[in-house]
């Protein structure tokens, strides 16, 4: 049920990482976002997929985890994803590419807990950095990173309480929380 895909599809910061990602399950993730609708038709995403060394440990050191977790510096060595999709906009094609980006990323999220997988989704990266690590064509703007692999944490999803911040936090067991706004405090209906 599309929920319980929703609900299984946190943002993991801890992985497995010595538990590989078949590079055939990266393709079919990237085969959503393809399948995915597409501001225009225009399909201007393209994406790079990375399934284990060299290419994540070029990509890991250009990513920031966790900016509410203040003094954790990110995954160990042994808790790093396994693999990489970056969402990569081709300028040739269009400018802009949040709409899409988001929508692909969500699709492959989807995906990926549908396989057992677990990821999170990125937009804080050292992007010059990144490209000039990979040579990437100048036509091409990195637009998201897409961290995957097996979780090694477990993510609680918790309603925000009155006063209560809506920052992510660990617990004294490291089980990560993420307190959530209320149905009815997202709901706008106008007075007509």
């Amino acid at each position: 049920m599309l929920e319980d895909l929703v609900r299984k599809s946190r943002s993991y910061r801890r992985f497995v990482a010595a538990e590989a990602v078949p590079y055939a399950t990266l393709l079919e993730l990237v085969d959503l976002a393809r399948l995915s609708p597409s501001a225009a038709n225009l399909q201007g995403l393209k994406f790079l997929v990375a399934d284990g060394q060299p290419l994540n440990d070029l990509i890991f050191p250009c990513l920031r985890f966790a900016g509410h977790l203040t003094g954790w510096a990110g995954p160990q060595a042994h808790e790093r994803p396994a693999a990489y999709i970056l969402v990569l906009g081709d300028t040739r094609i269009k400018q802009q590419f949040d709409l899409d980006a988001g929508i692909a990323a969500q699709s492959m999220m989807l995906g990926a807990a549908e396989r057992g997988l677990g990821g999170c989704i990125m937009s804080a990266i050292n992007r010059e950095k990144l490209t000039d690590a990979l040579n990437l064509p100048e036509h091409f703007e990195i637009v998201l990173a897409l961290a995957l692999g097996k979780p090694a944490e477990k993510v609680v999803l918790e309603e925000l309480g009155e006063g209560q911040s809506i920052h992510y936090y660990r617990d004294a067991e490291d089980v990560h929380h993420v307190p959530k706004r209320k149905l009815e405090d997202l709901l706008v209906r106008p007075e007509i």
